[in-house]
């Protein structure tokens, strides 16, 4: 497992395919504030419940200079399904074999029902317009997290820009 990122470090690059089998790339984001979070499995209770509550603040997120990229080990093509099932209109990437996973220490040993395995650690990393970490959580529960987020970086004592 790569080390956890920390706030000031830089956010590791990348480049992975959305929903709809497009490039998207971090870099492409320099400029603006980037919320990347990382769930294990798309379309499973919990995942799709954070997911959910990503889509119902998303517009308090973008009104602040947030944008949102989720990012999971799915294939493109349940992505997708996933996207068009639940409303989803932030990008889903596809990072099936978790190397951007790993680079952001999202990666790692988990535990269930007494069983060791490697997996995706649920996730979330703020960078900032200069590609630095501004924040990051590991360890996050679906529900609730979006809400915490959102106290975190102040959202709700902000007026709209």
């Amino acid at each position: 497992m790569a080390d956890r990122l920390t706030t000031g470090a830089d956010a590791p690059d990348f480049t992975l395919k959305d929903s709809s089998g497009k490039d998207v790339s971090l870099a492409s984001r320099r400029g603006r504030s980037t919320i990347v979070y990382f769930y294990p499995a798309a379309s499973t209770p919990g995942c799709t419940k954070e997911a959910c509550d990503f889509r119902d603040s998303l517009a308090s997120f973008q009104s602040a200079g947030y944008e949102v990229l989720g990012i999971s080990p799915d294939p493109v093509a349940k992505l997708a399904a996933f996207a068009a099932n639940e409303g989803l209109s932030f990008p889903l990437l596809s990072d099936e074999d978790h190397a951007v996973a790993e680079a952001y220490g999202a990666w790692g040993e988990k535990k269930n029902y007494g069983r060791t395995y490697q997996g995706l650690i649920r996730s979330t990393i703020v960078v900032d317009p200069e590609g630095k970490v501004a924040l990051a959580q590991y360890n996050v529960r679906a529900t609730g997290h979006v809400a915490k987020l959102r106290r975190d970086l102040e959202l709700d004592r902000q007026p709209a820009k």
